[in-house]
């Protein structure tokens, strides 16, 4: 019997991706996007969050021409295909930047930072870009 082909139950951990950064001037919001979906393929329990500048990675209407850089937002609507329903954005985030979630390209669940904190608490793996 090969290792993957072991009886018992499946050992699902809870994965959370924590975003920080703005989606373009680093490859930070594209490469976690894509370890995200990753992650959800292999049928782990896959949350998101978006905090600070990472907001602007689910504004709707970006316009990238100008700085010469492909448009990827729309690939957050692939995150429902791959069963990622647990998607958090910070309201003091939305809130320092003057949006809401009628701003953003695909639904979430707005949060306090104190909510935020005891969702972070009931993770098995936090990873933060």
């Amino acid at each position: 019997m090969e290792p993957w082909e072991e009886d018992g139950p499946e050992v699902v951990k809870r994965f959370m991706y924590v975003n920080r950064k703005a989606p373009y001037g680093t490859i930070y919001a594209l490469e976690c996007l894509e370890v995200v979906l990753i992650t959800a393929a292999f049928d782990q329990d896959t949350s998101v969050v978006f905090v600070d500048d990472g907001v602007y990675q689910l504004k709707k209407n970006q316009q990238t021409e100008g700085i010469g850089m492909k448009n990827f937002s729309n690939t957050y609507r692939a995150l429902d295909d791959y069963d990622v329903e647990k998607i958090y954005v910070e309201q003091a985030s939305l809130d320092a930047r003057g949006l809401t979630a009628d701003d953003l390209i695909i639904p979430v669940e707005v949060v306090t930072t104190e909510n935020l904190r005891e969702i972070m608490a009931q993770q098995d793996v936090v990873i933060s870009s």
